[in-house]
This record gives structure tokens, C-alpha cells and sequence, in this order.
């Protein structure tokens, strides 16, 4: 797969896994790659696959999480990230 270097900015690209690591590339394609990159890897990984990992992330952005619910016909309430709360439940007062 030839996904871009930004996608991965914390590792080093050529390096990652992509079957040892399915979920988190699957889920760094969906947040912040682009339209080609999100056919690439349905394409790689097949639209079982993506959204057995999806549906347990344990945390995805509204936008993503859209996405995924319309796509796939998928209500939200039934991927994890919507039944867990988020670490920080309140602000810190300043």
C-alpha cells in the first residue's frame, strides 16, 4: 500500500505492519487521510475487516464515526467508542 508519510508521522513508514497493526492504520486512514487512501485500504483490508476493527476502537471522532455508522448502516450506538466514556470526563479549572 502506498499511503502518505504523514499518516505515520510518530513511527517510521516503512516499517509498519500492516496486518500486525490492521486497526491502527486502519484508523489513521479513515481520521486523516484522504478519499484514495480510504479506497486503498477497503481495498487491502476488504469492508468485513474494517469494520470488525472500527467497531472496536475504543475511540473515534464524530466525523469518522458518521462516516462509518452511513457507510456500513451501522447504528452508532453499537461501536464501542460510543458505550466508553472518555478519560477526562471534566475540563481542569484554571
Amino acid at each position: 500500500m502506498k499511503l502518505s508519510r504523514h499518516l505515520f508521522w510518530d513511527t517510521d513508514p516503512d516499517k509498519v505492519d500492516f496486518e500486525k497493526n490492521a486497526r491502527q492504520v486502519i484508523e489513521r486512514v479513515l481520521t486523516r487521510g484522504t478519499l484514495p487512501e480510504v479506497r486503498q485500504i477497503q481495498e487491502y483490508y476488504g469492508h468485513d475487516r474494517i469494520l470488525k476493527e472500527m467497531m472496536g476502537a475504543r475511540y473515534l471522532d464524530r466525523r469518522t464515526l458518521n462516516f462509518l455508522s452511513t457507510i456500513y448502516h451501522v447504528p452508532k450506538e453499537e461501536f464501542r467508542c460510543s458505550n466508553t466514556p472518555p478519560s477526562i470526563q471534566e475540563l481542569w479549572p484554571y
